[in-house]
């Protein structure tokens, strides 16, 4: 039986949002963590998770089980593919969906894991990877309330805010795509505000000070500017949020808007300049790169 105050949870994923993720909550609950490259593995052992494996061995004698992926070929890999979290996983676990893999795709898995008497807490998070390292993530959630309650130990050590969208899986993927649509509009805009501003010699420090400072302010011109000037200025920033990633929400917004037939004229722009950097081999690049875009040899 799941302890409502100190519950075992595996972290499946550990890239720049899952090991920050994992990090957080090895801080006072145990944490069996598995990621495909074992130097990121090596990297939850020292925040303190017990490394492992697999995924089936993560979730051996895990309460949660917080998935942390790209994308939904990762997602069903994890639960299904060779020594996937699905064959240890037992009646009364919890799967923790954190990533933006899109709402038919995790009701269709909520329908698989019910069978198995498994519940799906579909909780998409925003906020990137230091404010999961600090527990101030924005998560939206969609599940039914018994089983908000029993990850609540997990939300509260990751979330400052914690939305409840609706009561089934999948509500949490529709409310993150809406956010998406923001996200991917407001970086490819504040690429292109520090392009001119470099191209007219501004000072980019000064720039982005002022642009911060009012009505053209953002939390992505906040979060990528500092590594969008290093860019400019022909440094190699930090990989915190890869370009395929951006690319593959923008394409979630893009099949959400078609199928309610609503018109997204200017999210479908950014859409396709992203769609066009991947194109050219820039998807593990991090999505600073978008100030590049127009510079030769990007």
């Amino acid at each position: 039986m799941m302890s409502a105050e100190m519950p075992t949870v595996a972290v499946i994923g550990l890239g720049a949002m899952g090991l920050p993720m994992a990090a957080r909550l090895a801080e006072d609950l145990e944490v069996r963590a598995f990621d495909v490259f074992e130097e990121r593995i090596a990297l939850a052992a020292e925040a303190g998770a017990l490394p492992t494996s697999s995924p089936a061995q993560a979730c051996a004698d895990a309460d949660l089980v917080l998935i942390s992926v790209r994308n939904v070929e990762q997602f069903e890999s994890a639960l299904y593919g060779p020594n996937g979290a699905a064959e240890s996983l037992r009646e009364g676990n919890i799967i923790v969906m954190t990533s933006t893999i899109g709402t038919d795709a995790v009701r269709s898995v909520a329908v698989r894991l019910a069978a198995q008497g498994v519940a799906i807490l579909d909780a998409p998070v925003s906020g990137g990877a230091v404010r999961a390292r600090t527990g101030d993530l924005l998560i939206l959630v969609g599940a039914l309330p018994e089983v908000v309650d029993r990850a609540k130990p997990l939300l509260d050590r990751l979330a400052s805010t914690t939305y409840i969208v609706g009561p089934n899986p999948g509500d949490g993927q529709t409310m993150k795509t809406v956010n998406q649509l923001l996200c991917g509009t407001h970086t490819a805009a504040a690429g292109e505000a520090l392009a001119l501003a470099h191209a007219l010699g501004l000072d980019l420090d000064a720039v982005l000070k002022v642009l911060g400072s009012g009505a053209a302010a953002s939390f992505m011109l906040a979060d990528r500017g500092p590594r969008m000037i290093q860019q400019l200025r022909g440094e190699a920033p930090e990989l915190r949020s890869r370009l395929d990633v951006i690319d593959k929400d923008m394409g979630l917004v893009h099949e959400l808007a078609r199928s309610s037939k609503v018109s997204t004229p200017v999210a479908t722009a950014a859409e396709q300049f992203y769609l066009g950097l991947v194109s050219r081999g820039l998807g593990a690049e991090d999505d600073s790169i978008v100030v590049r875009a127009g510079q030769p040899g990007v």
